[in-house]
């Protein structure tokens, strides 16, 4: 199994869920750094809809300016133009399999898609 994880270094929930997936047998990983390599919208907007969630669901606030900046309460394309734009806005980590998306907070969330 395929499984790509957005990912902060800098985070110790990242950096745990990164952990499982390595020690899971079968599981192929793909690590994105987002903060270097941020997705677009369109795939952020993918993401999203696979976890079942909205983007504001997916909106990192601790830490940012996403409050300040309204966004807790823009629309869903507003939303997803900051986070592609400024990916520090952007919770982590999440996780992408065949069998679907999790935001994986906490970690053992990931347990779900494989």
């Amino acid at each position: 199994m395929k499984a790509t994880i957005w990912h902060n270094p800098a985070c110790g929930t990242s950096r745990k869920t990164l952990a499982i997936l390595e020690e899971t047998p079968g599981v192929e990983v793909s690590v994105v750094e987002y903060l270097k390599t941020a997705p677009s919208a369109d795939k952020l907007a993918q993401l999203y809809r696979d976890a079942g969630m909205t983007p504001q669901q997916g909106l990192r606030l601790r830490g940012t300016d996403a409050v300040e900046r309204g966004l807790p309460d823009a629309d869903d394309a507003t939303v997803l133009a900051a986070m592609a734009a400024d990916p520090r806005l952007i919770e982590r980590p999440l996780v992408e399999t065949d069998k679907g998306v999790r935001l994986c907070r906490p970690q053992e969330l990931v347990a779900q898609i494989l």
